[in-house]
């Protein structure tokens, strides 16, 4: 066996770069292109990967300045993609405060939400238990699942009652 076997197969990932080393600016618009992402996320990210904070810091501003990076429109998109994929507005909520956004910026990314949290519990509920609720015990099924997807009580409540004569 050759020492130089390894190179290229097994068990190592892929060979790295050689060459320059990117900047931080480089690095953070590497992972932006990707998608968006909060400053915080985005700071902590480039920090776990060795670099100096004062120039992720200076990095995320700039990008920021520049546009490239905007805690608003990341927070919409959490708001459009977790909606999407099923998920109520108390775990929306509590998934942007993991990325230090202030209330306000909660709230205003919330009020982008264009469509009702009850038709979408009631949706979900459709396709996960079937047109109607038969008993007591796909009722509370049905709640307990709408409540861990971070709906509230009333949409729950909207939910789990809605017969298909209804529409």
């Amino acid at each position: 066996m050759h020492d130089d076997q390894n190179e290229g197969g097994s068990g190592e990932a892929r060979p790295r770069r050689r060459g320059r080393e990117q900047t931080p600016v480089q690095r953070a618009l590497g992972l932006l292109t990707r998608r968006e992402h909060s400053r915080k996320e985005l700071s902590r990210k480039l920090t776990s990967r060795g670099l100096d904070a004062g120039e992720v810091q200076a990095a995320v501003d700039r990008l920021a300045g520049e546009g490239w990076q905007d805690d608003e429109r990341f927070a919409q998109s959490v708001v459009r993609n977790r909606a999407a994929s099923g998920y109520g507005p108390l775990r929306i909520r509590a998934e942007l405060s993991t990325h230090g956004l202030d209330r306000e910026a909660v709230a205003r990314a919330m009020d982008t939400f264009e469509g009702d949290w009850a038709d979408n519990a009631r949706d979900l509920v459709r396709r996960r238990f079937g047109a109607a609720l038969e008993d007591i015990v796909q009722r509370r099924k049905a709640a307990d699942f709408l409540i861990r997807r971070g709906f509230d009580g009333s949409a729950v409540r909207t939910a789990t009652r809605w017969e298909p004569d209804e529409d």
